[in-house]
């Protein structure tokens, strides 16, 4: 048997052919079937949202770079969102694009490397929120007094919501609204913004009551426990919520930015309880030193009062002499007003007597008679001045109206003549004022003529003729 190789045409005829597409496909799977379910750490780069919630990125170390992309089922469940630089930890497999010949992984899940990488991320979503005003204290709002309902959002199976109930019956006993959440893993962001957004669409007068005070709380744990409360959707729902909010989110060491939205921050859930509500016994014994009080500023201004008033009725006369001086003013002018209403009377009477003598001589029905007498004389004496006038005028006006006729034109009309008038009715009387071509209307004694004036040719003065005298002869 011979040790040397057979050519190389005969192997590569040996060889079986692929289409690049087969070639593709059978690649994809035996890197699916090899890389099924893979860890992979590294930077993110290039991170692109798609418009259809697909999201592709980059893997990045010293020496590599992995493409990767996360379906828009998974990317909507993320328990935090990846930015540009930050390291993280993906869990998903790899797979391979046949249309670049690019080998990537689809992601299931994504989580950060590290406390510090969740540091650097929290510290720069905190400086963006900040920027916009979202943690300003000029926006928080004060908590009420005495709220009538108070809306819890946690989860409805840990001791958080025990010690703020036990909290708050211990104190103020108020009616409690919870709405159960989950408070970390995947959806968790989603519920709380849900259960904020739900209680500030709650109307004042419906039939589920609408919360006076919101408390958000959860117990204490890891950073990568408490990320739901670091998500940008839960501290904007916070900042929107038109219902005072109380963040009581971790132990007193830990913070969230829900923390600075928020518009009071608790260090644990029990002392969220204690700022919703103040303590009854204390409520209690206040009111008690304030009535104590208000009685004894009472009773004191009352003996002050009563000081006074007997201080003052020792500078005063007895009443009862004062109404004495009355009565007897009464009664005098009582006597004086009888008195002053006789003699009235007395005078009028002789009034009314001395007219009714004075009236007897000259009875009212003799002077109505001698008027009517002296007016029916003076009408007669108008009637004939009036008659008179009018002869004397009617005779100046028959006289006026002859000399009228007499000095009218329409006279000399009748004799042959005419009224030559303009286009505006006024009367030409010299040949001069006349233009050629000019409208005129001539009235003549049974009617008028219209004309159009023009210019005659001129007449040769001819010389004036000495009548003959032949025919009465000669004396000489």
């Amino acid at each position: 048997m011979s040790d040397t190789a057979p050519p190389a045409e005969a192997v590569s005829h040996n060889a079986p052919i692929y289409s690049v597409t087969e070639l593709s496909m059978a690649l994809k799977r035996s890197v699916e079937d090899r890389f099924r379910q893979v860890r992979v750490r590294g930077e993110v780069s290039g991170l692109k949202r798609a418009g259809s919630g697909h999201l592709y990125l980059s893997l990045k170390d010293q020496n590599a770079v992995l493409d990767g992309v996360c379906w828009r089922g998974r990317a909507a469940r993320l328990s935090f969102d990846p930015s540009d630089g930050i390291e993280v930890i993906c869990t998903g497999r790899l797979t391979t694009y046949p249309g670049r010949s690019r080998y990537q992984i689809v992601i299931d899940h994504i989580e950060p490397a590290g406390i510090g990488a969740l540091m650097a991320l929290v510290q720069a979503r905190r400086e963006a929120l900040a920027a916009e005003g979202l943690f300003d204290e000029a926006r928080k709002r004060p908590l009420p007094y005495l709220p009538e309902v108070i809306g819890v959002v946690t989860s409805e199976s840990g001791a958080v919501i025990r010690d703020i109930l036990h909290r708050l019956r211990d104190r103020f006993p108020r009616r409690v609204l919870v709405w159960p959440v989950m408070v970390q893993g995947e959806g968790a962001a989603d519920e709380i913004v849900a259960a904020i957004d739900g209680f500030n669409r709650l109307p004042p007068d419906g039939t589920v009551t609408r919360p006076d005070l919101l408390i958000v709380a959860r117990g204490g744990g890891r950073l990568e426990d408490l990320w739901a409360f670091n998500e940008e959707s839960v501290v904007r729902a916070a900042a929107a919520s038109q219902i005072p909010l109380i963040s009581a989110v971790g132990h007193e060491t830990d913070t969230t930015l829900i923390d600075f939205a928020a518009d009071r921050r608790a260090p644990t859930p029990s002392a969220a309880a204690e700022m919703a509500v103040p303590v009854l016994g204390d409520l209690r014994y206040t009111l008690a030193d304030y009535r104590r009080r208000i009685v004894g500023a009472l009773s004191r201004r009352l003996r002050d009062f009563g000081t006074e008033l007997r201080a003052a009725a020792r500078g005063l006369h007895d009443p009862r002499e004062l109404l004495d001086l009355a009565r007897q003013r009464l009664d005098e002018s009582s006597e004086r007003l009888a008195l002053s209403l006789t003699r009235g009377h007395e005078r009028r009477n002789d009034g009314l007597n001395a007219l009714r003598a004075a009236l007897r001589p000259h009875h009212p029905g003799q002077e109505i008679k001698r008027q009517r007498e002296n007016i029916g004389a003076q009408g007669r004496q108008l009637e004939r001045e009036i008659g008179l006038y009018l002869r004397h005028t009617c005779d100046g006006m028959e006289g006026q109206a002859k000399l009228l006729e007499t000095l009218s034109y329409h006279n000399v009309l009748d004799r042959g003549f005419a009224v030559i008038r303009d286009r505006k009715d006024r009367p030409l009387t010299r040949a001069a004022a006349v233009k050629p071509g000019v409208a005129l209307a001539l009235e003549f004694a049974d009617g008028d003529v219209h004309a159009v004036a023009h210019r005659p040719p001129s007449r040769t003065t001819r010389p004036r003729t000495v009548p003959s005298t032949d025919r009465q002869g000669r004396l000489l």
